[in-house]
């Protein structure tokens, strides 16, 4: 299977060198963890003050109930491609590291449904976004929400409590857990 590479870049130009360098450092991704099917790689110039940090490479990759992002920073967009692409390398280590049996048996996936509807509020949302969850415990949760680099709050279905959970960060950087019940 080979890897679908999309480049998207935003106020910078791809020329054919940056886009055959991005081909040959991303599409050797799969080769560490075979269910990545999808790879995004974002590049953009930016503003900062430091002139380190102006230019942007952000690469999302995809699989089979995987997600995982690497955003880094340098002075010019193949030396920040270089860090990004050992970020996600270091990613996916981590993740190969930590999935376990457990995972492998958890293949039920839960997935939610986009049901329209009509609301005079509608237009307040902005974005939809759908995807796939398998069953997890709240410590590979917090290290799925690590390996995903985000920084706010983590969706996920608990294995132990056969529920939809969130996991959010704390400001002391600790963690709180949100476990719904449904009320009838």
């Amino acid at each position: 299977m080979t890897l679908e590479v999309k480049i998207f870049s935003q106020s910078i130009e791809v020329t054919d060198h940056i886009r055959d360098q991005v081909m040959k450092k991303v599409s050797n991704l799969d080769r560490f963890l075979g269910d990545i099917n999808t790879a995004r790689v974002d590049l953009k110039s930016t503003n900062a003050r430091n002139a380190e940090e102006r230019e942007v490479a952000q690469i999302t990759v995809r699989g089979k109930g995987i997600i995982l992002r690497a955003e880094e920073r340098a002075g010019d967009i193949l030396g920040a491609l270089n860090l990004a692409v050992d970020t996600i390398q270091r990613r996916i280590k981590r993740y190969k590291g930590k999935r376990n049996q457990r995972w492998k048996q958890a293949q039920n996936k839960v997935d939610f449904d986009s049901v329209p509807y009509e609301d005079e509020n509608e237009e307040r949302i902005v974005r939809r976004k759908e995807f796939t969850i398998r069953p997890m415990d709240e410590w590979e949760a917090v290290e799925q929400m690590e390996l995903l680099g985000h920084d706010q709050f983590f969706v996920f279905y608990n294995a132990k409590t056969d529920s939809i959970n969130v996991l959010y960060r704390r400001k002391d950087g600790t963690y709180g857990l949100l476990q719904p019940e449904v009320a009838y």
